[in-house]
């Protein structure tokens, strides 16, 4: 069974494509490299360098692979990049999609697993979100997700393409054995700018909002593991073959944690003093944003391994260690 994993050179990806392996999936991966790395990508898996927006070169893959699945993770993600340039955010994403979706259907695959994203939802009204709430979006990038999403939905009643949408938070850690893991140029995560500090290669951390509702006065986020993270997208994939329906689902953590718990955790697993200062907060930041995962955990069966805040920053920190100059 060969599945294609488009971004699989990138930082969730190549850890799906980690997990697909050792679960036995032959794995075809497509990705241009502007943000993956090569060395990401596992070694039994087959990589094509080439963009999804190409049909030339996609038709050439479906061509040539026996597809049965694509789990997608391809596009642009950095929210302040998307209000500068908003067209590039929607060239890319939704226009990839379109081209892999008309790739789909012209080679009868049916079976989709999309990476999308909470920033679907907007300025939430309730925390926890449920993915029955409402959905409004403010910047490109989270209405790029949501106008694929509805692509999607449009695609399974006109050519039965079954799909599932996974909206997730803030993502972080790496590999268990630190092979591959999180790495941007430049960086913009809260969790490897902390690691940064304690590295040396930044002088500080800013914190932005000390007033905010919350235990400390921080901004509260949702994390999940990037190993959990992939297993849940095989688990939507395998949902899908075994029959399940078109859906969507959230992914988080089973608590939110505030900057200043990353800050202390990061300084207790480095055993680092990691300064910091704070600032005031950048406009449109809310205080919580927390998922309500209760229906990937019922229907997906999925059980998240690491979701202590420790795990995670530890997992990331021995990659670091392993890898200081990165994966170039």
């Amino acid at each position: 069974m060969t599945i294609l994993v488009p971004g699989g050179a990138g930082y969730i990806g190549s850890h799906t494509v980690n997990d697909l392996i050792k679960n036995g999936y032959d794995v075809a991966v497509v990705d241009n490299l502007a943000t993956g790395y090569a060395k990401s990508v596992n070694s039994k898996a087959r990589l094509y360098e080439g963009d999804i927006r190409d049909k030339e070169f996609m038709s050439e893959i479906f061509d040539k692979e026996n597809i049965d699945a694509v789990i997608h993770f391809a596009g642009s993600s950095v929210v302040p990049e998307s209000m500068q340039h908003p067209i590039k955010y929607f060239d890319n994403n939704v226009y990839g999609m379109i081209t892999l979706l008309e790739m789909m259907e012209k080679y009868k695959v049916k079976n989709l697993v999309f990476s999308s994203s909470a920033a679907v939802y907007g300025e939430p009204k309730a925390v926890p979100i449920k993915e029955s709430d409402a959905t409004n979006p403010t910047n490109p990038y989270g209405e790029s997700k949501l106008i694929i999403e509805r692509l999607m939905k449009w695609a399974d009643q006109a050519y039965g393409i079954n799909s599932i949408a996974l909206r997730y938070f803030n993502v972080g850690g790496a590999s268990i054995d630190g092979i591959i893991g999180e790495q941007h140029n430049p960086e913009t995560h809260l969790i490897p700018i902390v690691l940064q500090v304690a590295e040396g290669k930044r002088d500080k951390l800013q914190i932005y909002g000390t007033d905010y509702d919350t235990n400390d006065g921080t901004n509260v986020r949702d994390y999940v593991h990037v190993v959990d993270l992939a297993n849940a997208h095989i688990l939507a994939m395998q949902y899908l073959l075994n029959g399940g329906k078109s859906d969507i689902f959230n992914l988080g953590s089973s608590r939110g944690f505030s900057n200043m718990e990353i800050l202390d955790a990061a300084r207790r697993v480095t055993n680092k003093e990691i300064p910091a200062e704070f600032a005031d907060r950048r406009p449109g930041d809310p205080g919580t944003l927390i998922a309500d995962s209760t229906k990937a955990r019922k229907v997906l069966h999925w059980q998240p391994k690491y979701e202590s805040i420790e795990k995670i920053i530890s997992s990331a920190w021995h990659f670091i260690e392993k890898h200081p100059n990165g994966l170039n």
